[in-house]
């Protein structure tokens, strides 16, 4: 389904536009981060603090990361400093290129088990399902912040991937 080079591709990316969405976030005050905006996980802190959640979940079953005591319904206020948060994401974006950098053909096409806090069940997936789907989940939930960073003035810069790298 994928390969190794999607991988470093996608992360690449990521982390890429993890900066041009935080840079723009720095350049409004802490209540304009934090005001409800109606997305999903209500505002751009709020959701910038879900995608990490989500990425460092992931990465617990793909490459073995700490897991965290905050559950999905927690997974907005994981960092209540915005710089706090800021560091947290550029070191798992480091973390996630090392990752991405160790992975190979084979390990892409092996099974996934693990338990979901959110199904209550044991759930097997493919391994390259899964990769798409944790990148995926980071792009879905970071067009929603572009989104309030766009309404709230703010600008990122080009987001297309064949522009950026």
């Amino acid at each position: 389904m994928i390969t190794p080079e999607y991988v470093r591709t996608m992360a690449a990316y990521n982390a890429e536009m993890n900066r041009r969405i935080y840079d723009a976030a720095a350049r409004l005050s802490d209540e304009e981060r934090r005001k409800n905006r109606g997305a999903f996980w209500g505002s751009i802190h709020g959701t910038l603090n879900h995608i990490l959640w989500g990425d460092t979940t992931w990465m617990t079953r793909f490459d073995g990361w700490e897991k965290l005591a905050a559950g999905i319904k927690e997974s907005d206020g994981l960092h209540q400093d915005f710089f706090a948060l800021r560091d947290a994401r550029a070191e798992a974006d480091r973390r996630i290129s090392d990752w991405a950098g160790r992975v190979k053909p084979d390990w892409l096409q092996g099974e996934l088990a693990w338990v979901s806090a959110v199904l209550g069940r044991e759930i097997s997936k493919p391994k390259g399902l899964l990769v798409t789907h944790f990148f995926n989940h980071q792009t879905h939930h970071r067009g929603q912040v572009h989104a309030m960073l766009t309404a709230a003035g703010e600008k990122t810069g080009d987001t297309d991937l064949p522009f950026i790298l």
